[in-house]
C-alpha cells in the first residue's frame, strides 16, 4: 500500500509519527535505521523477533540480539595517566535485579539520557581530569555520573546508538562511559565545546574519541622522549652543581617542556614549516636555549662565569633574556629555522613582538596562506591570566592585518606565580580562560605524563594546520625550586613544597614505566645520561680558554647592509624627487575606478588635490605624506602603517582608504600607482596600544627594508605602550644589538583639548634618548615631513623614529609647502628664520612644532624686527655642529630663549638644558619660556588654555 511518511523530531532524534500498521512488503522496503523510525513500528518488529528471530531481516535481528535482558559482560574503564595503572569502573549489581525486556519507547528515553551524558563529558569532562602532578583533588560534577541521568546498574550493559561517537555504531552504556572517561578524564582535559562551528567540534571529537586521547608510540619514539627528558634533567643538575646559587630560573619540575618542543618542531617539519619564531619568558629559557635552539653550552657557561665583563659595561643583558637562532634538522630531513626572541623581564610583552616578526617573514617570502612559518609562545600560568597584553595578542590572531596562520601557545603551569597561588591570582578556574575568547581548543595536560603531552602536541599541531588558528596547551607541572635559585619557596607554600620534595623527576617516572614495558633497558637509559653529562663536562672544561671567546655578533641575513651605532649627519641621503614624477603620482592619487561613488563631502578635498597636482596650490600635510609613501612604494620599498583609525586619520585628514558612498566597498589609490610597486598597507588597528605597537616593532625588526609606521590616535595614548617603548624600542640595540627602523607618529600640540589630548609626552622620549638610540623629530612643514619619512626608509642607518605630528596644523593655511620643496633639498634638523635679513637681532626664539606659527604671527602683528625665530626639527640626535651652523650669524651674548607650550617640567626644555647648559654653545645666554611646572600636561578648560597661551606668547617677546 502507498503511504506518505513525515518526519518528526523528539529530543534531537528523528521518528515517524504513529499511523496504520505497515504491510509486510512495506516493512521489507524500510532500511535499518532504528534511530529514525516510528516507535510503534520498532516495537512491533521487536515482538516479531521475540516470537521468531528468523522473521525479521538480518540487520534488525543483529540489532535486537544486542539488546540486553539485565545481564551482560562488564568491562574495565581507564583513569589516570595513560602509562599508569588503569582504574576500574564496575558498578555493583543490585541484588535481585529482574530481567525484563525494554519497550522501544523506554529505549528512546534512555537514548536521550545517554546523549546528554555524552555531551556533558565533552563539555565538563576536563573538570575531573587528573592534571595535577601533585595530585590535588578535583571537583566531581554530578552530571558526569550516570546515576544523575537516572541510570542504574541494570542499564550498564544495554546497547545504545553511538552514531555521533567515532568508532562503533552501537556500544553498551558501560563501554560509552569508559570511552568518554578515557578520552576526557585521564591526563588530558579538553575544552572545545565553546567553539561555535560544528564541523570544528566534530573534527576534534573524532580525533580525541577515536583514539581515546592516547597516542600509540613506537619504541623509538618513547626512547626519543626519554632522551629529551634526560637532556633537560641533566642540564639543570649540571648548572646547579657548577654554579651553585646563581640565578638560572630552572626548568626543574617542568622538564616535559623539552620533549613537547621537540615533538612540536618535528611535527612542524612534517607539515612543511620552514621557520618557527619562539617567544618565552625566563623560566626554563637556558634549558630551551641549550636543548632546543642549539646554543652551545659553553656560551651559556661563559655567561655564568661572566668572563667578558669588561666588554659589557653599560650594555648587554642577563643570560636568561638573550635570544638565539639556529637550524633544526628533523627526522624526516626537513630543515626548520628556530628563532628565539630576546625578552625583557616584563612577562608576556614579547608575544606581539614575536607575531610581528613572523608576519614580516611571511610577507617577505610571499607566504600569503600563512602556512610555511609558525609562532610558538611559551607562557607562565600566572602571567597568562594576569597580563592584559595576552588578551591584546590573542585579539590580533584573527584580524587580517595581523594574523599569522595560528600560534601554538604553551603554558608552563607551575600552579604558582612567584609566591601567589591561583586563588589569589585569578578569578577564573583555569589560567587559560582568557583564551576562550577565541574559537580554539584548549588542551590541559598532566606534565608528568609525557605520552599524554605527545598526544596533545600532535592534536594541537594538526588543528593549527587544518584551521589556521591559535591553539593552547596548558601543561600542568610544578616549580621544584623557588622563583629563583636563591629564593625559599616554603616560606609561603610549605605544604606544596613538602609534596614537591618527595617527588622524583618526570624522567625517572617515565623511565620506570618504560622499564616495566621492556621498552628500554636500564643500560640504555644510563648510556643516555653518561653521554649528555660527558658533553656538558667537555664544554665546561674549555670555557676559560682565551681562544674560545665568542665572536662579536654581526648583522646578517635580511639585515646585511644596515647598521646602527652613532649618527653621522654627513651621510644623509638625497630624498628629493623629480617634479614630473611627483605630479604624475598626485594625478594618480586623485584617480578613482569607474563607477566608484566618492563621499560627497570628499569631492572638495579631491579637487584641492587636483589643484596641487597642477601646481596651482601648495601641498598640505596629507598630500606630502601620501607622496612620501607613494614614492617609496613605487621605488620598491614596502610600506606598512597601522593604528587606530589610520585609514581615515583621527582628524579626518588622510583618507587613504576610500569607501564607496553607495555600497561601502573600499579603494586605496596608493595601491594603484605602478604595476610593479611594492605593497602599501594602511591598517585600522584594534583599540590596543601595547599589543599593536609591539607587533609593529617586531615587524620592523624582521623587515628592515620596509617603512613600518605605528600611529597613536592621540600622542599621549602611547603611554599605554610604555613597556614596548622602554624595554624594546629605546633599549633593544644597547641590550641585545637588535635594530629597528620603526616610526611612531604621535599627534602632539596644546590646543585646549584637555590633559589627555595635548601631549605625546615628548619629555619621556628625550629622557630615554642616549647613545643615539632613537630619533625624536618635530617636523613643522609638509615638505619636512616628506623628507623625514623618505630619509628613514632610504638611509642604511636604522634607528626608531619618534615623530610629534600635528593636529590643528593639518589644515592651517600657513602649513603648506610648494612643490619645489619636494624636488630639492633634504630634511633639515634646524630650520633657519624665514626672514633672515634682520638687523640688530637682540633675541633668538628657539622652538619646535605648532608654537612656531603662533610666535611668527605675533612677531608679524607687532613688528618685532629684532627677534629671530629658529625651529629645531630634530631634537635628538642634535649634533653640536648643526647648532653651530644655525647660530653662526648671531653675535655672542645674543639672548636665546627656548619657547615651549608644555609645562616647564615637561617638553624638551630640561633635556636641552641638561645637554646644552645655561650658555648655548658657550656664548649665548640660554633660558626658557613655558607654562609653570605641573603634575598634569594641560588644563581641561578651553578658556584657561587660551589665557595661558596668550600669556606664554607675550612672555616670549617681553622686553
Amino acid at each position: 500500500m502507498s503511504v506518505c511518511l513525515a518526519w518528526v523530531t523528539i529530543k534531537g532524534r528523528h521518528f515517524l509519527p504513529a499511523r496504520a500498521p505497515l504491510g509486510k512488503a512495506d516493512m521489507e522496503k524500510l532500511t535499518f535505521e532504528p534511530n529514525v523510525l516510528n516507535l510503534d513500528f520498532i516495537e512491533a518488529r521487536y515482538a516479531d523477533f521475540r516470537r521468531d528471530p528468523s522473521s525479521v531481516p538480518a540487520d534488525w535481528r543483529q540489532y535486537f540480539e544486542q539488546m540486553p535482558h539485565g545481564n551482560g559482560p562488564k568491562s574495565a574503564m581507564a583513569l589516570g595517566p595513560t602509562f599508569r595503572r588503569r582504574s576500574v569502573f564496575n558498578p555493583t549489581p543490585r541484588a535481585g535485579a529482574a530481567e525484563a525486556p525494554l519497550r522501544v519507547s523506554e529505549m528512546a528515553t534512555l537514548q536521550h539520557r545517554v546523549d546528554q551524558l555524552i555531551r556533558n563529558y565533552r563539555v565538563r569532562g576536563h573538570i575531573v581530569a587528573q592534571l595535577d602532578p601533585l595530585g590535588t583533588s578535583r571537583p566531581q560534577p554530578p552530571e558526569l555520573d550516570p546515576a544523575y541521568h537516572g541510570f542504574t546498574e541494570k542499564d550498564f550493559d544495554i546497547p545504545f546508538s553511538t552514531e555521533f561517537v567515532p568508532g562503533a555504531d552501537v556500544l553498551t552504556l558501560r563501554q560509552i562511559v569508559e570511552r568518554l572517561r578515557n578520552t576526557y578524564c585521564r591526563s588530558i582535559g579538553a575544552q572545545f565545546m565553546h567553539i561555535d562551528d560544528l564541523a570544528v567540534r566534530n573534527w576534534l571529537q573524532e580525533r580525541m574519541e577515536g583514539t581515546e586521547n592516547r597516542l600509540e608510540l613506537s619504541r623509538d619514539e618513547q626512547l626519543r622522549i626519554l632522551t629529551r627528558l634526560t637532556d633537560a634533567v641533566i642540564f639543570e643538575e649540571f648548572i646547579q652543581k657548577k654554579f651553585t646559587g646563581a640565578k638560572s630560573f630552572s626548568l626543574e619540575g617542568a622538564e616535559s617542556l623539552i620533549p613537547l618542543l621537540d615533538l612540536a618542531i618535528e611535527k612542524a617539519g612534517e607539515q612543511g614549516i620552514n621557520e618557527i619564531v619562539i617567544g618565552m619568558a625566563h623560566r626554563g629559557r637556558l634549558n630551551v636555549l641549550a636543548n632546543v635552539i642549539g646554543k652551545n653550552p659553553r656560551q651559556i657557561f661563559r655567561e655564568f662565569e661572566d668572563i667578558d665583563a669588561g666588554s659589557h659595561i653599560g650594555g648587554g643583558d642577563v643570560k636568561y633574556h638573550l635570544g638565539y637562532h639556529n637550524d633544526w634538522m628533523t627526522a624526516c630531513g626537513h630543515s626548520v629555522h628556530l628563532a628565539l626572541c630576546f625578552n625583557p623581564s616584563h612577562l608576556e610583552f614579547v608575544n606581539p613582538v614575536a607575531l610581528g616578526r613572523m608576519r614580516a617573514k611571511q610577507d617577505r617570502m610571499g607566504d600569503l596562506d600563512r602556512d610555511q612559518y609558525m609562532v610558538l609562545l611559551i607562557h607562565g600560568d600566572a602571567a597568562f591570566a594576569g597580563e592584559g597584553i595576552v588578551q591584546e595578542t590573542l585579539n590580533l590572531s584573527e584580524l587580517d592585518g595581523y594574523k599569522v596562520g595560528g600560534t601554538l601557545h604553551v603554558i608552563v603551569n607551575n600552579q604558582l606565580g612567584f609566591t601567589t597561588t591561583p586563588d589569589e591570582g585569578r578569578s577564573s578556574g583555569y589560567a587559560t580562560d582568557v583564551a576562550k575568547m577565541l574559537q580554539i581548543p584548549i588542551f590541559h595536560v598532566n606534565g608528568e605524563d609525557p605520552e599524554a603531552v605527545a598526544q596533545v602536541v600532535k592534536l594541537a599541531m594538526e588543528f593549527r594546520r587544518e584551521f589556521g588558528r591559535d591553539v593552547v596547551i596548558d601543561m600542568y607541572c610544578y616549580r621544584r625550586r623557588g622563583h629563583n635559585e636563591g629564593d625559599e619557596p616554603s616560606f609561603t607554600q610549605p605544604v606544596m613544597y613538602r609534596a614537591i620534595q618527595q617527588r622524583e623527576s618526570v624522567r625517572q617516572g617515565y623511565l620506570e614505566h618504560l622499564l616495566t614495558l621492556d621498552g628500554v633497558t636500564a643500560e640504555e637509559a644510563e648510556e643516555i645520561v653518561d653521554r649528555r653529562h660527558s658533553l656538558l663536562e667537555q664544554e665546561f672544561a674549555i670555557v676559560r680558554e682565551a681562544d674560545q671567546r665568542p665572536r662579536p655578533s654581526v648583522l646578517g641575513r635580511v639585515w646585511k647592509g644596515y647598521h646602527g651605532g652613532p649618527d653621522d649627519p654627513s651621510k644623509d641621503v638625497n630624498t628629493s624627487v623629480e617634479r614630473q614624477h611627483l605630479v604624475r603620482l598626485l594625478e594618480l592619487l586623485n584617480q578613482l575606478p569607474e563607477g566608484f561613488h566618492l563621499h560627497p563631502k570628499l569631492e572638495r578635498w579631491m579637487e584641492q588635490r587636483r589643484h596641487m597636482a597642477r601646481g596651482e596650490k601648495p601641498l598640505d600635510w596629507s598630500a606630502a605624506e601620501a607622496l612620501a609613501l607613494g614614492t617609496l612604494a613605487v621605488a620598491g620599498t614596502r610600506v606598512r602603517l597601522s593604528g587606530q583609525d589610520s585609514g581615515r586619520g583621527t582628524f579626518s585628514h588622510r583618507h587613504t582608504l576610500l569607501h564607496d558612498y553607495e555600497d561601502g566597498h573600499t579603494y586605496m589609490p596608493l595601491q594603484h600607482l605602478a604595476k610593479n610597486q611594492a605593497p602599501i598597507e594602511v591598517i585600522n588597528s584594534p583599540l590596543s596600544e601595547a599589543g599593536v605597537l609591539g607587533f609593529e616593532y617586531g615587524y620592523s625588526g624582521a623587515f628592515p627594508d620596509a617603512l613600518v609606521l605605528w600611529e597613536a590616535q592621540f600622542g599621549d595614548f602611547c603611554n599605554a605602550g610604555q613597556v614596548i617603548i622602554d624595554q624594546f624600542i629605546a633599549s633593544g640595540e644597547d641590550k641585545w644589538g637588535s635594530l629597528s627602523g620603526l616610526v611612531l607618529l604621535l599627534p602632539h600640540g596644546f590646543e585646549g583639548m584637555g590633559p589627555e589630548h595635548s601631549s605625546a609626552r615628548l619629555e619621556r622620549f628625550l629622557l630615554l634618548a642616549s647613545e643615539d638610540n632613537i630619533q625624536v623629530a618635530v617636523p613643522s612643514t609638509p615638505a619636512q615631513f616628506f623628507h623625514l619619512l623618505r630619509r628613514q626608509a632610504l638611509r642604511a642607518w636604522r634607528k626608531p623614529l619618534i615623530v610629534m605630528t600635528p593636529k590643528s596644523l593639518l589644515r592651517h593655511p600657513a602649513v603648506v609647502s610648494p612643490l619645489e620643496a619636494f624636488t630639492d633639498g633634504r630634511f633639515q634638523r634646524v630650520l633657519a628664520d624665514e626672514e633672515p635679513n634682520r638687523k640688530a637681532v637682540r633675541r633668538v626664539l628657539l622652538c619646535c612644532g605648532k608654537i612656531y606659527y603662533e610666535l611668527a604671527q605675533e612677531r608679524r602683528e607687532h613688528s618685532y624686527e629684532d627677534v629671530a625665530i629658529l625651529r629645531v626639527e630634530q631634537l635628538y640626535p642634535l649634533p653640536p655642529q648643526i647648532l653651530e651652523s644655525a647660530f653662526a650669524s648671531y653675535p655672542p651674548e645674543t639672548s636665546v630663549v627656548w619657547v615651549q607650550e608644555e609645562p616647564e617640567n615637561m617638553g624638551a626644555w630640561r633635556h636641552l638644558y641638561l645637554n646644552l647648559g645655561g650658555r648655548l654653545l658657550g656664548r649665548f645666554p640660554f633660558t626658557c619660556v613655558a607654562r609653570i611646572a605641573s603634575a598634569s600636561p594641560a588644563t581641561g578648560s578651553a578658556g584657561s588654555h587660551k589665557l595661558e597661551q596668550k600669556e606664554l606668547i607675550a612672555r616670549a617677546f617681553a622686553r
